[in-house]
């Protein structure tokens, strides 16, 4: 992973982030409201840090939580649980099939980004983009459901500043 630019962002800039934020993923993000923002800019999408911790993705104009912002932030939404025999091969970058998925938020549309839980503890393993819908993931039996987009482990999770 290459990095393009760094930027710092203006308070204005910061302030309307945030709140675009929070209208998704609730009041959890409040905690930034006092925190330095700056934009990572690499070949694959930006990465927006909080504080000097990588917290937030930019990812075809959809701001997303990295693995490690939804380790601090827990959000409430966007949720797919997936079982322990998919665990391995998620921690290691492959796509979500719906055969492994337990639990999905209903809330979920194709294209939208969503943060991949193991059941047990619901820890984030990966984040992704869903194919099909929540509903569908649970209904269906066959075929690939997310396409993963970083995972515990990967570049953008080593990536500091």
């Amino acid at each position: 992973m290459k990095i393009k630019s760094r930027v710092s962002l203006r308070k204005n800039d910061k302030n309307k982030m945030v709140e675009s934020l929070r209208d998704i993923y609730g009041d959890g993000v409040s905690v930034f409201s006092d925190s330095k923002f700056e934009v990572i800019t690499t070949d694959e999408f930006k990465v927006i840090f909080a504080d000097g911790k990588q917290m937030f993705i930019e990812y075809d104009g959809q701001l997303f939580p990295t693995v490690r912002g939804a380790l601090e932030l827990l959000p409430p939404n966007r949720l797919v649980t997936v079982d322990m025999g998919a665990v391995k091969f998620v921690v290691n970058g492959a796509d979500v099939m719906s055969p492994g998925i337990t639990a999905a938020d209903s809330s979920i549309q194709k294209d939208d980004l969503v943060v991949i839980v193991e059941e047990t503890h619901k820890k984030p393993l990966a984040i992704g983009r869903a194919l099909i819908s929540g509903d569908e993931m649970t209904a269906s039996s066959s075929g690939k459901a997310i396409k993963s987009l970083s995972y515990v482990g990967d570049a953008l999770w080593g990536l500091e500043i």
